[in-house]
């Protein structure tokens, strides 16, 4: 990274440090996630802030605080502004002030208002209002804007988590989009809409993306050059272009962005075929409590404590951001891009150089890495306080790795890779159709009624999906056209998927989110049925996403009579292309900075040479994946750059970092025309 971009995070932060100062911080769920990975809580705490609270309607102040800091990823409106109030009511604060990552002029727009005016009236107004509800007009407020949506969780990797559900259009939304504006012409496909045709909530949501983005490029003094593929990627590119002031036009520093919508290759995002220890680690073990990317790591077995039902909740669960260790960070950093046996190993001799350090009885292994293992090795600083402290970082990403190479955890990943290297022969082999009668006889026979799968084998109702999602994505590859044998197995998909559902004994987030009820109680057959034929409508349109492209319209190959057929990775041709020599023209990465410029560059090469901007112009390269990339995709970038010595360096910015089970919630179990602005 870049050395301006790589202090882009922990600059911007600094600016929120210094206004907690003797303030006690109210803080959403996405911002607090970015403070996570950029020095966590304790940074607020070191420059002086009293406490840290969750922004919350049942928070407040303590008699002594009277000072009180809000950082918000949202609007100033609706419900972030209720809860506001309803903290700063029951508080006797006589200061606040209000850090929002959504910039004024988006204030506006939320508000109906599209031309410029002078000042920020809507922060203003907001200073007024919390004078009010301080009770004191003499009280201090004030309101500013500092995009703190920045996650870095490596020097190669930047995370937005404040836009985690934010995903590429679907063919399914185009009526929604068309339903809202009926004077309007139709859409015929995603790559026909532009953003101001989007509902206002997505359009605040784009803005707000691409505001966030130029203002990245303005503090580490970057000019940029933007590309997309895909519908989604070119808004947010344009957007981009738009916002970008004449000074950064100047800047010393040159790049290029590379964005690329998820929905091109779904098959990636879904499957189990990562050879990769954080890929396994974010699927086996629990999600931290409020956050896209961490998972919760049972710290336990440092303790005398007994695993009882007793003892869960009593001891903090370790996670995977380490920001007080440079030893620990490095370890992260090689368990993120390096292969699952590398990973382990790696673990491994962190956690024996450890011990040795603290002259601590371990004896050496050099066989197989297990999980038994790991964990004994961890267990040795068991009691010790100081070297707990001293190595707290390793051994919370030793257990981390302990806990999910457990027999049970990596038997259920295995079934599922297996799953889909049958279905995946299956597609080349007998078509769509014959594949769906197989995943038939396999939820037939996963029909337990339990809510999360009963034994390693056993599928449950949200693994269904995940397979689903895999077979689709690459479906329309191996066919054309649905054919009435689809059209039949589908019917009788979705009604033993019907009796799945109303056999469950609990309901997955997922399965809450699709049916719109929250206990099985609640889920009549008629509801499942029509929540069920809602996903079929959006698999379907699942293998049209790249039929748009002329270049990169496949990411399967059948194979023949000697080879196995396989899946080429989408991302893995773009850079190919990218970085091929000769730097031919790609019809598919679409240049989206030249405006006027590149219009008329356009006209004049019709009759002379005129070099057009490519994205290997510039020694540094961001690759935004508008959707989400998987720790798979980051190695898979740093082996094609390898390959091919492009002298270039790749910097990946993402929304969120995917689990397999992400796929089926974006697609299926969240808003993407209404995503949350606070409002």
């Amino acid at each position: 990274m870049s050395a301006g971009a790589a202090r882009f995070p922990a600059r911007l932060w600094e600016e929120v440090l210094r206004r907690g100062r003797h303030a006690v911080v109210f803080m959403d769920d996405p911002c607090a996630e970015s403070l996570h990975w950029s020095g966590g809580v304790s940074r607020l705490l070191e420059a002086g802030a009293r406490n840290v609270k969750q922004l919350s309607s049942f928070e407040a102040g303590a008699e002594d605080e009277p000072r009180a800091l809000f950082v918000v990823s949202t609007l100033l409106k609706g419900r972030t502004a209720d809860v506001i109030k309803d903290v700063v009511s029951l508080s006797r604060f006589r200061c606040c002030v209000v850090v929002t990552a959504m910039p004024h002029s988006l204030h506006l727009l939320a508000g109906g208002v599209t031309a410029e005016l002078d000042g920020s009236p809507v922060f203003q107004q907001f200073e007024e209002r919390l004078r009010e509800w301080m009770g004191d007009a003499s009280c201090t407020a004030e309101v500013v804007h500092v995009p703190v949506v920045f996650a870095q969780l490596s020097p190669q990797l930047l995370l937005v988590p404040s836009f985690a559900d934010l995903f590429p259009l679907l063919e399914t939304d185009l009526r929604s989009i068309d339903g809202n504006r009926p004077e309007k012409r139709r859409h015929g496909r995603p790559m026909d809409v532009d953003v101001h045709a989007l509902p206002l909530a997505l359009q605040v949501k784009v803005k707000a993306l691409a505001s966030a983005l130029n203002a990245l490029f303005e503090l580490s003094g970057t000019r940029e050059e933007s590309f997309a593929v895909g519908p989604m990627s070119r808004m947010i590119a344009g957007e981009l272009a738009s916002q970008a002031k004449a000074g950064r036009k100047a800047a010393v520093h040159k790049a290029s962005v590379v964005f690329i919508d998820r929905t091109l290759d779904l098959t990636g995002a879904v499957g189990h075929h990562g050879d990769n220890l954080v890929e396994k680690i974010l699927s086996v073990l629990p999600q931290l409590p409020g956050h896209v990317t961490d998972v919760q790591v049972d710290m336990v077995g440092l303790t005398h404590l007994q695993h009882t039902p007793t003892v869960q909740g009593t001891l903090a669960p370790g996670c995977l951001a380490q920001n007080q260790s440079a030893t620990a960070r490095l370890l992260w950093e090689t368990m993120l891009v390096a292969k699952q046996k590398e990973a382990v190993m790696e673990v491994r001799r962190h956690l024996v150089e450890a011990a040795s350090k603290e002259n601590l009885p371990f004896k050496i292994n050099l066989g197989r890495v297990t999980s038994e293992q790991l964990s004994s090795y961890a267990q040795l600083f068991r009691g010790s306080w100081g070297a707990l402290q001293s190595h707290c970082g390793v051994l919370q990403l030793g257990l981390a790795t302990a806990q999910t190479l457990r027999p049970a955890g990596l038997a259920r990943w295995d079934a599922r890779l297996a799953f889909e290297k049958l279905l995946l022969q299956a597609l080349g082999d007998s078509g769509l159709a014959d594949v769906l009668k197989q995943l038939l006889t396999i939820v037939k026979s996963s029909g337990s009624g339990s809510g999360a799968g009963g034994g390693d084998d056993e599928l449950s109702v949200d693994d269904l999906l995940v397979l689903l999602v895999y077979v689709y994505s690459l479906g329309q590859e191996t066919h054309v056209g649905r054919s009435h044998a689809e059209e039949q197995v589908e019917e009788e998909l979705i009604g033993a998927l019907t009796r799945s559902l109303t056999n469950q004994t609990t309901l997955s987030q997922l399965l809450q989110d699709i049916t719109g009820v929250s206990t099985p109680e609640e889920l009549t057959v008629e509801r499942a049925h029509t929540a069920l034929e809602r996903v079929f409508e959006t698999l379907r349109t699942l293998g049209h996403s790249r039929s748009q492209l002329r270049q990169f319209r496949s990411v399967y190959n059948a194979g023949d009579t000697t080879h196995q057929a396989t899946y080429r990775p989408f991302l893995k041709q773009v850079l190919e292309e990218i970085f091929r020599p000769g730097r031919p023209e790609c019809p598919d990465i679409e240049h989206t900075s030249g405006g006027l410029t590149d219009l008329l560059k356009t006209g004049i090469s019709m009759f002379m040479k005129v070099s057009r901007p490519h994205p290997s112009d510039h020694p540094l390269l961001f690759l935004f994946l508008v959707g989400g990339v998987t720790p798979s995709e980051l190695r898979l970038i740093r082996e094609v750059v390898s390959a091919h010595k492009a002298g270039t360096q790749v910097l990946v910015i993402s929304t969120r970092l995917l689990r397999p089970a992400d796929i089926p919630h974006l697609l299926f179990g969240t808003g993407r025309l209404t995503p949350d602005i606070g409002v």
